[in-house]
């Protein structure tokens, strides 16, 4: 008996609806994903280079050094906390929150610091307040 062979079709694997999953899963991927650029500055903060300006007789100044110590009118505080800061406040304005504000720092002082002493006087209700910095020797 002669029995006629039958003709195989040759198999294949279609490859386009793969090619287009992955390729919907990379533009998934790019949308979805965040990039993120962090940056570190490098900030020098200003140096004074003016005149010294007329101080009145009565005000407050607030000296904060490079190491977040603060000194009220010359009398240096125990701690740089701010209830110990605003109490100094408080000893010195009494009750008259008119006088001048002027906090001085330099160049080296942390930023939290100088927040801080801005923030004492905010809350203390002071309506003048002035930022300064040391000159630079």
């Amino acid at each position: 008996m002669n029995f006629k062979r039958q003709d195989r079709e040759e198999l294949t694997l279609n490859l386009t609806p793969l090619i287009d999953i992955v390729f919907l899963l990379l533009i998934f991927f790019m949308v979805t994903t965040t990039f993120t650029k962090e940056n570190h500055l490098a900030i020098n903060l200003p140096e004074a280079d003016g005149e010294v300006a007329d101080t009145p007789k009565t005000m407050i100044e607030v000296v904060i050094d490079k190491d977040g110590q603060y000194s009220v009118n010359g009398n240096a505080l125990l701690n740089n906390r701010l209830v110990t800061l605003k109490q100094a406040i408080e000893k010195i304005s009494v009750t008259n929150r008119n006088i001048p504000f002027v906090i001085t720092a330099d160049a080296s002082t942390p930023h939290q610091s100088v927040v801080r002493a801005m923030d004492a006087a905010g809350q203390l209700g002071f309506s003048s307040l002035s930022i300064t910095s040391k000159q630079s020797q």
